[in-house]
């Protein structure tokens, strides 16, 4: 019997989703597994798959389109059953070839010209739409050269979106004809990425009236000539960089937050399979430098005396301020600050660092403290969800990280399950990355609290902005000595301020307390977190 699959709510925040591709067409048939589409929701563009087997008889929602959540996404059943009481007897929509393409040749410019000069076998493939407000792609690196033979699955390129840089796959099989946009150099979204096809396709006439559109690009031979150049090197980056894995394997470790890179295969020729991230067991990264960056949050500028300066606002800017101005006005924020005797960390700190290739920061060991003391304090670690409140079963703490575009929040996933030596390691490897725009969107997705720290900068207390959907953010200060009473006795202490900015509609007063109590006693006596 036909099943109806409805469009899934894929956050928290999701209300519709559009479909950003479809991999199953009506007639094909589908197993339990298959990625059947993508869909982009509020946050990211995720792959959906299939829970039932069957043929894919039905598709509810056209490619570029979006739907709400739980209406009608697509039906699987036997093939040729009659689901016309399930559609209203409405045509499946991708029966016809020709009415997919119509809406989709509208969007580029002069669109029958360019179908029309589409050899056979070519594909122009398009600056794909790599999340929910990108409005232009930047080719940070060519994995394919002109004239590369490329199979499907292949990495063909690394586009730099507004929020990450993301690997790009190629669906086709063939030989790259054409580059549409330089090693460097950015274009908008469905404009010309790439062409491939037949070795030696005569492909002047393709995709010309989107070239036109944009910016003057360097000639094809031009092109051709800087590929050759580099060639031999890029050959040798595709074949590291590319993990076997299958589609589930994928999905699980996106979910539980794994490095897929970590992770040894025991499928065929060495594919990462379903047990693989079942039975992975996270090990010590070693620390990847971070590269030479100022430790300034923005870029800097010239003092221009007596002259106003402009600087255009980054994609990356422009969403921080909007979230940031969401969060602000919508949750309303108190705010709860203690005072931590960091005595006892310091020493703590020391005697680990004395251990060989061991050297944590007071940074790692407060985020680890902060996760155990999530455990025990699990409404800390809840959403506000309208109706509901979502009650986390995972402990993943976000990193402010200050780029030169503003601040990025990496992702350590299970944190409360990591050594200090392992949050260490995955701190400093995100850090480096964020500041080179190295971060996967799914690194920075899935928080559950987060934790920003200025006392690198010498400040003693602040407070800071929720990072929503959190319900508290926690804010660390300089450690500075100062004079203290110590039975009955004034001595100097090693004093750290800690604010901590709460959701009212989710934490309450004694409740963000008693956190912060928990909190205290784990970073006074190190040892408790053993216990």
């Amino acid at each position: 019997m036909a099943e109806v699959i409805t469009m899934p709510r894929l956050s928290d925040t999701m209300t519709e989703g559009k479909v950003a591709k479809w991999h199953k067409k009506v007639g094909d048939k589908v197993k339990e597994g298959d990625i059947l589409a993508e869909i982009e929701t509020d946050k990211a563009v995720q792959d959906f798959e299939s829970e039932i087997e069957g043929t894919l008889l039905y598709v509810g929602v056209e490619e570029g389109n979006a739907a709400a959540v739980d209406s009608v996404l697509a039906i699987i059943g036997s093939e040729g059953e009659d689901i016309s009481g399930l559609t209203g007897g409405a045509a499946p929509v991708a029966a016809s070839e020709e009415k997919k393409e119509e809406p989709k040749a509208e969007t580029a410019a002069a669109p029958e010209q360019t179908s029309a000069e589409v050899p056979a076998g070519v594909e122009v493939i398009t600056m794909p739409r790599l999340s929910d407000t990108m409005t232009e792609g930047k080719v940070a690196k060519w994995h394919k050269n002109i004239g590369d033979t490329v199979k499907e699955g292949d990495l063909l390129a690394e586009i730099e979106t507004d929020k990450a840089v993301q690997d790009f796959e190629s669906e086709f099989n063939g030989v790259l004809l054409k580059q549409g946009v330089e090693e460097g150099d950015a274009a908008p979204v469905d404009t010309v990425l790439a062409i491939i096809g037949p070795a030696g396709t005569d492909i002047s006439g393709v995709g010309a009236p989107k070239a036109a559109s944009s910016s003057e690009k360097p000639t094809e031979q031009k092109t051709e000539a800087k590929a050759e150049e580099k060639a031999a090197p890029v050959a040798n980056t595709t074949s590291a960089d590319r993990v076997a894995i299958s589609p589930l394997a994928k999905k699980m470790a996106q979910d539980k937050g794994v490095d897929i890179n970590a992770v040894q295969g025991s499928g065929e020729n060495g594919r990462i399979v379903k047990k693989d991230i079942e039975n992975y067991q996270p090990s010590a990264k070693p620390a990847v430098s971070a590269p030479a960056a100022s430790p300034a949050a923005q870029v800097a500028l010239s003092f221009v005396e007596g002259e106003d300066t402009e600087t255009p606002n980054s994609q990356v800017r422009n969403i921080i301020a909007k979230r940031l101005s969401e969060s602000k006005f919508t949750a309303p924020h108190y705010y709860l600050m203690v005072e931590i005797n960091m005595d006892k960390a310091i020493e703590a700190r020391k005697e680990i660092n004395s251990l060989p290739d061991t050297k944590i920061s007071f940074n790692d060991m407060i985020i680890k403290a902060t996760a155990i003391a999530l455990r025990k304090h699990p409404q800390v670690n809840s959403s506000w969800a309208g109706d509901k409140i979502i009650h986390r079963g995972n402990i993943n703490i976000g990193v402010a990280v200050a780029i030169p575009d503003g601040l990025v929040v990496p992702v350590l996933k299970n944190t409360d399950q990591m050594s200090y030596t392992q949050i260490s390691a995955a701190v400093k490897d995100m850090a480096g990355r964020a500041k080179s725009k190295g971060l996967k969107a799914n690194e920075m997705e899935g928080s559950t609290f987060s934790i920003s720290n200025l006392g690198m900068f010498g400040i003693e207390t602040f407070t800071s902005i929720i990072n929503q959907p959190n319900s508290a953010i926690l804010s660390v200060g300089a450690i500075i000595e100062k004079p203290i009473v110590k039975d009955g006795q004034i001595v100097v202490g090693n004093i750290m301020k800690l604010s901590l900015a709460c959701d009212h509609r989710v934490v309450d007063g004694a409740t963000g307390a008693q956190f912060l109590q928990t909190l205290k006693t784990y970073l006074e006596s190190p040892l408790t977190l053993l216990l």
